[in-house]
C-alpha cells in the first residue's frame, strides 16, 4: 500500500512541477527551462542501454521512470524524495531522461534541458523512419558506425541470447528481413490506431515487435547488437509461458504461434486479412480418404471402401507455411557408411504437393490417406522441414541434408491446372535459412540471411555476425526457410543484389 502511495506522489510531484513552470511562464517569471546545462559533458553514452524493461531499479515500478545518463540506471520520479532525485544528490549524477516523454532534466535543480546534442540519445530510445528512408533500405549496402566504434549493416544485427532464447531470436531475425513485413512495422502509424478489446494483452506483441524491428534497422545505434528482452517478455506473457527465455524451445512451434498471434492482434481473422496473411498466406486443396482399420479381414475392408464415408473428399485450406517431410533416415549403417549423412533434393520433398503423392495420416481412432495441391502462392513462402519426431519417450532428429538451389525454384508443377493459368510468377529465391545444430533437445540455432542491398549472405548466431558464401548454406541442416517470389522487375532488383 505504501509503495502505491509513493508512486502516486512521484507522479503528482512531477505534474505539479510542470504546472508551476507553465504558470511561472504565463506570469512573466523567468522560465526554469534551460538550453545550457553545465553537466552535459558528464553523459556516458557507452553505458546507455534502452533494450531492457523500463522499470525503476529500486521500486520496480514502471510509472514515471527516468534514465540516469551518467550510469545508465533507471529511477522513478524526479520530485524531492523520489529515487531519481536522491540518486542525483547522492552520486552527483545530474542529467536524466524521462523514458516516456523523451524530455531531459537536470537534477536536483529540476529544470528541463533543451539541447540538440541530445537528439542521438532520444533516437536510440525511439528510432523513427520516414517513408523515404524505408524505400531506400534495400537499395544500398552502406555500413554504419555505432557509438562503440563497431561497424554494422542495419538489419544484419546480432541478438542477445539471454539464456536459451536462440530459437526465438532466429525467427525474429528472419521476419525482420522480409521487406514488406519490416516496412509495415517500421512505421508505427500503420498499426497504432488498431482497436483491441479492453484488457487484451496480445497487442503488446505488436508494439514490442515494432520496437524491436526499428532497433534492428536503426542506422544510429550506440552498439552493433540488440537485446530482445522486452520482446521476449511479451512472448512469455502472451503465450502464457509456453515459450520462455530460460528454456530452449522449438523454432517451428514458435514461428507458428507468433505468426497467428500477430495476425490476431492486428485484428485479423479467418476472413479478415492482416499484413501477415498478405505476405505469407497461400492456399491449397486437400484430398482426404478414410481408410478401414488395418486389422480387419480383406472382405470387410472391401465392403467398407464402397461406403460414402470412405470416398475421397476435397477441401480448400489456407496456410502460412508449408511442412515438408523428410524421408526416414536409415537406422542401420555398415562401417563404411557410418560417416555418410543422407541427402535428398528439395524437389523430392516438395512432391508432397503435386496432387498425386498420397501420404497416410494416423489419428488415435482413424487412418486417412491425403494428397495436396497448391491453389495460390504467397509473395513470401515459408518452408518448415520436419526434422523432429516425438514419441512417448524421446525426441528424435532426422539429420538428412536437403539439397536446394538458392535461386530460381519454380513451383508451377505443384499448382492446380486453374492456378497455373492465374499465377503468373511461380519462381522463388531464398532470403532466409534457419538451421538447427546438435541434439534434438539441447542443440542450438543459427540463421543465414540475404542482405538485399548488397546481395551478400550473412550468418547470425546470437551476437556473432559473419559473412558467408552462398554455397555453404546448402550444407546445413535447414529447418525453416523463407523464399521470396520473383517480381516482374527482378532484372532491376538483381542488379542491386536482391
Amino acid at each position: 500500500m505504501i509503495a502505491g502511495v509513493k508512486r502516486e506522489r512521484d507522479v503528482d510531484e512531477d505534474e505539479e512541477e510542470e504546472v508551476r513552470v507553465k504558470v511561472g511562464r504565463s506570469h512573466g517569471v523567468e522560465d526554469r527551462r534551460s538550453r545550457h546545462c553545465p553537466y552535459l559533458d558528464t553523459i556516458n553514452r557507452s553505458v546507455l542501454d534502452f533494450d531492457f524493461e523500463k522499470l525503476c531499479s529500486i521500486s520496480l515500478s514502471h510509472i514515471n521512470v527516468y534514465a540516469c545518463l551518467i550510469c545508465g540506471k533507471y529511477f522513478q520520479g524526479r520530485g524531492q524524495k523520489s529515487h531519481a532525485y536522491i540518486h542525483s544528490v547522492q552520486f552527483a549524477h545530474h542529467v536524466f531522461l524521462n523514458l516516456h516523454t523523451l524530455k531531459f532534466y537536470c537534477l536536483p535543480d529540476n529544470y528541463e534541458i533543451i539541447d540538440s546534442s541530445l537528439e542521438d540519445i532520444t533516437y536510440v530510445l525511439k528510432p523513427t523512419f520516414t517513408k523515404q528512408h524505408i524505400s531506400g533500405l534495400d537499395k544500398h549496402g552502406k555500413l554504419y558506425r555505432a557509438y562503440d566504434g563497431t561497424t554494422y549493416l542495419p538489419g544484419i544485427v546480432g541478438l542477445n541470447n539471454i539464456k536459451a532464447n536462440d530459437y526465438a531470436n532466429v525467427v525474429l531475425q528472419a521476419l525482420s528481413n522480409v521487406p514488406p513485413l519490416r516496412n509495415y512495422f517500421l512505421e508505427e502509424e500503420n498499426y497504432r490506431r488498431i482497436r483491441r478489446p479492453p484488457g487484451d494483452i496480445m497487442f503488446l506483441l505488436v508494439q514490442r515487435f515494432g520496437e524491436l524491428m526499428r532497433k534492428l534497422w536503426n542506422p544510429r545505434n550506440f552498439k552493433a547488437h540488440v537485446s530482445p528482452h522486452e520482446m521476449l517478455q511479451a512472448v512469455v506473457l502472451c503465450s502464457k509461458k509456453t515459450f520462455q527465455i530460460t528454456k530452449q524451445g522449438d523454432a517451428v512451434d514458435f514461428l507458428s504461434w507468433f505468426l497467428n498471434a500477430l495476425h490476431g492482434a492486428l485484428g485479423g481473422t479467418k476472413k479478415k486479412s492482416s499484413i501477415l496473411t498478405k505476405v505469407f498466406q497461400g492456399s491449397m486443396r486437400i484430398f482426404s480418404k478414410k481408410l478401414p482399420h488395418p486389422d480387419l479381414p480383406p472382405e470387410e475392408k472391401e465392403a467398407l471402401l464402397l461406403k460414402d464415408e470412405y470416398q475421397e473428399e476435397m477441401s480448400e485450406s489456407t496456410f502460412l507455411y508449408l511442412t515438408l517431410d523428410l524421408p526416414t533416415a536409415p537406422l542401420y549403417k555398415d562401417e563404411k557408411e557410418q560417416l555418410i549423412i543422407p541427402q535428398v533434393p528439395l524437389f523430392n520433398i516438395l512432391a508432397k504437393f503435386n496432387g498425386n503423392n498420397e501420404k497416410e495420416y494416423k489419428t488415435y481412432k482413424e487412418n486417412f490417406l491425403k494428397r495436396f495441391q497448391l491453389t495460390k502462392l504467397p509473395p513470401y513462402l515459408i518452408f518448415c522441414i520436419k526434422r523432429f519426431t516425438k514419441n512417448n519417450f524421446f525426441v528424435e532428429k532426422n539429420p538428412t541434408i536437403v539439397n536446394f538451389p538458392i535461386t530460381n525454384v519454380d513451383l508451377r508443377e505443384y499448382l492446380t491446372e486453374e492456378a497455373q493459368v492465374t499465377e503468373k510468377i511461380t519462381t522463388y529465391d531464398l532470403v532466409a535459412n534457419i538451421v538447427h545444430d546438435g541434439k534434438p533437445t539441447e542443440g542450438s540455432y543459427r540463421i543465414h540471411v540475404l542482405h538485399h542491398g548488397t546481395g551478400k549472405w550473412y550468418e547470425l548466431q546470437d551476437l556473432q555476425v559473419i559473412d558467408i558464401l552462398p554455397q555453404m548454406i546448402t550444407l546445413s541442416e535447414a529447418y525453416i526457410q523463407i523464399w521470396k517470389r520473383q517480381d516482374k522487375d527482378d532484372g532491376a532488383e538483381n542488379h542491386t543484389g536482391a
